[in-house]
């Protein structure tokens, strides 16, 4: 495959090389994840596919697949050659790093014509040392697109209260002053996900007016914290 299209990934870009909830799967035209380890001499080759919509997976994308892969093996890219390889491709570009560390994982991004292919490396022997997650590029970008309005949080009667970044916190206190940290991601501009939960955000008002419970953002360092508000 000749001129293939390879970049770092953006930062709202990494967060789509994890498993995600099925809701989401579906909404970013998530079609499958291949993922794969260079053995034990780092320059094997063993991988394993996992389904996810399989109504995406199409002729044209098994071959665009087989396609991106052989190339990213080659000496010409060299990503996917090998543990060694895989290193030195990374070295070369320090801004696909990512991660608590920013030091072991990368990521990047491959496009053709239909299809985007996000990539998250870990040429670490023991570990897997690469998760490929496979999108409809569309609606993937079109998710991306419609996230970063960011996920609003409201009262039982729409009135806004806050709105959040696409996978930023909120922490929940409850009445007896425990308080819990949950990761959110948009869904819709209606629905999020708090934690493990999908909630319509006017039932997530509702269910925490009823539980008694306040909650607010998680600020990122730096910026001064919002005081939790009490669903009402």
């Amino acid at each position: 495959m000749k001129g293939l299209k390879i970049r770092p990934l953006t930062e709202e870009e990494r967060k789509y090389t994890y498993a995600q909830s099925t809701q989401l799967d579906g909404q970013t035209g998530s079609i499958g994840c291949l993922r794969g380890d260079f053995g034990s001499g780092g320059n094997e080759f063993f991988t394993t596919w996992t389904d996810l919509w399989q109504r995406y997976k199409t002729d044209v994308f098994r071959e665009n697949l087989d396609n991106v892969v052989n190339t990213l093996r080659s000496e010409e890219y060299g990503l996917l050659q090998g543990r060694t390889a895989m290193t030195d491709y990374v070295r070369e570009r320090p801004d696909s790093l990512f991660g608590a560390d920013r030091g072991t994982v990368a990521g990047f991004r491959v496009d053709t014509e239909e299809h985007a292919y996000l990539i998250r490396c870990n040429p670490v022997q023991g570990d897997y040392n690469f998760y490929c997650y496979c999108y409809v590029s569309e609606y993937l970008d079109r998710h991306m697109a419609n996230a970063r309005q960011g996920i609003r949080f409201v009262t039982p009667h729409y009135e806004e209260l806050f709105r959040i970044p696409d996978g930023g916190k909120i922490v929940i206190t409850t009445p007896d002053g425990e308080k819990r940290e949950r990761t959110c991601r948009f869904v819709d501009e209606y629905h999020t996900e708090v934690g493990n939960n999908l909630y319509h955000i006017c039932e997530f008002a509702e269910v925490m007016r009823d539980c008694g419970n306040s909650y607010g953002p998680v600020q990122e360092k730096g910026r001064q914290q919002e005081q939790p508000e009490k669903a009402r």
